[in-house]
């Protein structure tokens, strides 16, 4: 009797002060791929957050990269590529799911359109957004920690 085939997740994110809203992305995020699923989490470069925030993150990748790694539910953390190369990933995880969180609408539309390409059989779901809105980005934390830090000094 052959052994079923593990469905794979793949999701991405810079995970920049890692938050409650970054938990339940993944934890969505694999249940997405259903029972058994294997979630792999590809952490965004320096650069590439850099790029798409238009500042640096305040943990290096390799950091941010081993606290996501930590976490019970990822089963695979890598760090990526200087320059997003989704076809690259894809072609060295082979996602049977790729998850997009709810504020990477163009993540999701350039995926969509390189599945078409490539008809891949790749099913993308979007995962909603989670928690209050006050603490739902680190971006938003951040802000946060400087209002308080003001306000002390």
């Amino acid at each position: 009797m052959s052994e079923k085939k593990k469905t794979t997740v793949l999701t991405t994110g810079g995970f920049d002060i890692l938050h409650h809203g970054h938990i339940r992305l993944l934890e969505e995020a694999k249940k997405a791929g259903g029972e058994g699923a294997r979630l792999v989490v590809i952490v965004a470069s320096d650069t590439t957050v850099e790029r798409r925030k238009g500042r640096k993150p305040i943990l290096p990748g390799w950091e941010r990269r081993a606290l996501v790694s930590a976490l019970r539910v990822v089963d695979e953390a890598l760090l990526g590529q200087e320059e997003i190369e989704m076809e690259r990933a894809i072609g060295q995880i082979k996602p049977d799911v790729v998850a997009v969180g709810y504020d990477q609408d163009d993540i999701e539309a350039s995926l969509r359109r390189l599945i078409d390409e490539k008809g891949y059989e790749i099913r993308v779901v979007k995962i909603g957004r989670y928690g209050s809105e006050g603490f739902d980005s680190s971006s938003k934390i951040k802000g946060r920690v400087i209002e308080n830090w003001r306000k002390k000094s």
